[in-house]
């Protein structure tokens, strides 16, 4: 059970949290590294998945203020020792076992969902199901955290009223088209890691309100092939670490001082992310060719493709594009095309949409279901661990 002490300070109500005390120093033990590299691998799933939050996991599951104290450990006290060769000192001061045992989840689970499960695809076939599955867990997750709100009153309520209107403004904004220049590439890295240690908002689907979803990923896949990529994503990660910095002292001074009308705010991201989390939405694609290629007429892929059509229900499906004849050989354009979402709309099976498949629905309900025993199962382990 979280414990929160009330100061009262004339006529305010200043709330900290004990998660804040005794933060100076290193105290993660090598023991907690399973139950760690566990909630980095699901953090590193929602931060897949453009809409969720990898911050609304950590807070599901208890450690969001120890990660915010952690990378704010990495301060200019620990910059001068490190530079100064002073490393053992260095290391004493900055929380390292917890990152690195956190952030081995997180890349682990963007190697798994990327290259053995690809969560991206099932986000096309499987729609209702994984966004179900999201709903359901920052539903449940809504629900205990208002729990954990000491002397819950109108003024808390006021607090999560804003943050649910900024967090359906920040999720309902239409992506626009940006320049690929090194000045905004660093600051859509700033961005983004800030929405992505902020419950109920995404860094994902920033980049892609940003339209740097699509051109991070693009050039995370052209490594190697020159030293475009190299520069471009230095520039980001450079962005992303400046912003880090920074964002994460601001959070953990409002946590010091007003951790329950902070919360509120919190509670309030993850109501407004709701509308994009939504299982059952009409979703808008973007289409841009990723490459094409000259074929046979005849050749087998272009036969499957003039008989069944392309599929869509994929990140990256193949069509035909133009037919050669300039040629001896009569030949053909099999397009890549790339789809990204640059909007939703959602419905209500049977009530504003008629012709909502029952399958569709029934795999929504059930990933909703999934979702919210998933957080009734991580509340009781984190109640467990504060026993």
């Amino acid at each position: 059970m979280v414990v929160v002490t009330n100061i009262v300070v004339g006529e305010e109500e200043t709330q900290t949290s004990p998660a804040t005390e005794n933060t100076d120093l290193e105290s993660t033990s090598w023991k907690e590294w399973p139950l760690l590299l566990v909630k980095g691998f699901l953090m590193g799933s929602a931060d897949i998945v453009p809409g969720v939050s990898g911050g609304t996991l950590a807070l599901i599951l208890g450690i969001y203020e120890r990660l915010i104290n952690a990378i704010k450990s990495a301060n200019t006290r620990f910059l001068t020792r490190l530079l100064t060769f002073r490393w053992q000192a260095a290391f004493q001061v900055v929380h390292w076992k917890f990152l690195f045992m956190l952030f081995s989840g997180i890349v682990l689970a963007i190697i798994f969902f990327t290259r053995v499960v690809p969560l991206q695809v099932y986000m096309f076939t499987k729609p209702e199901l994984i966004f179900g599955l999201f709903f359901g867990l920052i539903v449940g997750s809504i629900y205990i955290l208002v729990k954990v709100i000491d002397a819950l009153d109108w003024r808390h309520g006021l607090f999560i009223l804003f943050g649910t209107l900024v967090g359906f403004w920040v999720v309902t904004l239409v992506p626009t088209d940006t320049p690929e220049t090194s000045l905004f590439v660093f600051f859509s890295g700033s961005i983004a890691i800030c929405a992505m240690i902020l419950p109920g908002i995404s860094g994902s689907y920033l980049l892609l309100i940003l339209r740097k979803y699509d051109y991070i990923l693009s050039q995370v896949a052209a490594l190697g092939e020159s030293l475009e990529p190299v520069l471009v994503l230095l520039t980001f990660f450079a962005g992303a670490a400046v912003g880090l910095a920074l964002f994460s002292r601001l959070l953990s001074w409002l946590l010091d001082r007003y951790y329950g009308f902070t919360l509120a705010v919190l509670i309030g991201f993850l109501i407004g992310s709701l509308y994009v989390i939504w299982p059952y939405q009409d979703r808008t694609y973007h289409e841009t060719v990723r490459k094409t290629e000259i074929v046979d007429y005849d050749h087998p892929r272009a036969e499957t493709l003039r008989e069944h059509g392309p599929d869509k229900n994929r990140p990256e499906y193949e069509r035909l594009g133009p037919v050669k004849t300039d040629g001896p050989e009569k030949r053909v354009e099999i397009q890549t095309i790339k789809q990204k979402m640059i909007k939703t709309t959602p419905y209500i099976p049977y009530l504003t949409r008629e012709d909502a498949g029952t399958q569709h629905f029934w795999s929504g309900i059930i990933g909703m279901i999934i979702g919210l025993a998933m957080v009734g199962g991580l509340d009781y382990l984190r109640s467990t661990e504060l026993e």
